[in-house]
């Protein structure tokens, strides 16, 4: 916030973005994308384009369920008993080769079939991959072109309501979060430190001093 309120100091209710340049090993400076610090590229996706944002997610939840069956599968058959134990490595080439080998065989029938989902799972991967990597790029270019189109109240809302507010709730949740998870430890502590009452303290400190005391006569020195 206090960044931002420099910036709005400096130069107004202003989204203005800027492109990110990095210039490699060979001095040749290469566009890395674009940024905006006053109002992010998430602010403007979750406020304009929220519809082209569940559609990525669920490409994104696609691809990571794809992905995670590919690996599983490739776990399971890769042992020396396993359908992929013929293969040097398991790739699309390797896999395609050795399934046109065996094909027919009734003896490799739970073989075909593992390299065959693997093959249709890779596919799917690839396509997903793909998918997802247009979409993204499709709304980048969307939430770039939406910036000069915005007016200084929408600029506002988005700082303030969609930014500001948004860091302060979670902020105060967070700490809110972090006094549930310690008072309970905090209570059991008051609890065992003030269980015995007062009046019962002041007993077996009396209770205590009258011990000592007859120690102390009997060893011949006088407590009084």
């Amino acid at each position: 916030m206090q960044d931002d309120a420099y910036l709005i100091a400096a130069d107004g209710w202003k989204a203005e973005t800027s492109r990110i340049l990095e210039t490699d090993k060979k001095g040749k400076e290469r566009d890395k994308g674009w940024t905006c610090d006053l109002v992010p590229k998430p602010l403007i996706v979750a406020r304009y384009f929220a519809k082209e944002q569940v559609e990525l997610d669920k490409l994104s939840a696609g691809l990571e369920s794809t992905t995670a069956r590919l690996a599983e599968l490739e776990e399971e058959q890769g042992g020396e008993d396993g359908a992929f134990s013929e293969l040097d490595k398991v790739n699309k080439a390797n896999v395609a080769s050795r399934l046109k080998k065996i094909q027919g065989d009734k003896e490799a029938l739970d073989e075909i079939a593992v390299l065959t989902e693997w093959l249709k799972l890779s596919t799917e991967d690839a396509d997903l991959k793909k998918k997802l990597n247009d979409a993204e790029s499709a709304l980048d270019v969307k939430a770039y072109a939406h910036y000069p189109k915005l007016t200084e109240p929408e600029i506002k809302t988005l700082v303030v309501d969609d930014k500001w507010l948004a860091a302060l709730d979670l902020a105060i949740h967070g700490e809110m979060d972090r006094v549930s998870q310690t008072l309970p430890q905090r209570v059991k502590e008051l609890t065992e430190r003030y269980e015995a009452p007062l009046p019962q303290l002041n007993t077996r400190v009396e209770e205590l001093e009258a011990r000592v005391n007859r120690h102390l006569e009997k060893m011949g020195f006088s407590w009084k």
